[in-house]
Formats: C-alpha cells, structure tokens, sequence
C-alpha cells in the first residue's frame, strides 16, 4: 500500500515526464533526432558505454541499439572504439561533431526549461535537483 505522500510523488513525477516530453521530442526533431536517438546522447555525454550496457539503460535489444549506434555513425556522430583495458570490447563514444550537436541541444533544451523551473527559488531547485538525482541513482543500483 503506497502512502499519501508516495502517492503525490509519483503523480508529480508523471506529470513532469508529461510536461518535459514534448519538449524533448520537439528538441530532437530539430536536429533530426528520434527521442531513442536523443536518449542515447545523453548517456554518451557522460560515459562511452557497450551496446549491451546500452540495450540495458534504453530499454531494447542488444540489436536495436547496435542499429541506432550505427545510423549515428552514418551521421559522424558516434564511433565504436576498442576499450583500452580489453582489446574484445567495444564501446561506443560521441564523435565532436556528435558532442557540438548534443551541446546545441543542451542549449535547446535550457532555453525552453530554465523559464519552467526559475518559477521556483534557486534553493528549491537545488533541492529538487538532488532529489532526483538521488532517485534516479537508486533506481540505476536496484
């Protein structure tokens, strides 16, 4: 049985996803982007990953991914590289060009949120930006 307070939490949370998600989509159709595709940059921003850690985070098939990385690399946005630990592994990491692109993205993405979220104080936001963080890093670890 969820608690009231649960219950108001998850409700904000879908609401945001709703109210963030058009964006986000609108946003990735600018630079000619699939929301999946848009996803993926936002994980290559801060890791260069495997296809099968990939195919983990978004959801799909190993498959799936190792055709969205390839579409990307089509675009010279995206390369596969040898780990350097382990000549077997490959990774995936943003190109420049793929790096410029997810930047004017981040820059879409800021001009059309920070008026949504300056409507509360800079405490609160950083409040509600650790929350989330802490949220979502205890969703990744289960």
């Amino acid at each position: 049985m969820t608690s009231r307070a649960s219950d108001e939490l998850i409700d904000a949370l879908a609401q945001t996803t709703f109210a963030v998600l058009p964006t986000l989509t609108r946003i990735a159709a600018e630079f000619d982007l699939s929301l999946t595709q848009l996803r993926l940059f936002g994980i290559l921003r801060d890791h260069s990953p495997r296809i099968v850690e990939l195919a983990d985070v978004l959801g799909l098939d190993k498959s799936s991914v190792s055709g969205l990385v390839d579409r990307a690399a089509e675009r010279g946005l995206v390369r596969r590289v040898r780990d350097s630990a382990d000549k077997r592994v490959v990774r995936v990491e943003m190109t420049t060009q793929g790096r410029e692109l997810a930047t004017h993205g981040m820059e879409r993405l800021n001009a059309e949120l920070v008026p949504l979220v300056s409507l509360i104080d800079t405490d609160a936001q950083r409040t509600l930006a650790r929350s989330i963080h802490t949220l979502l890093t205890m969703a990744t670890a289960r």
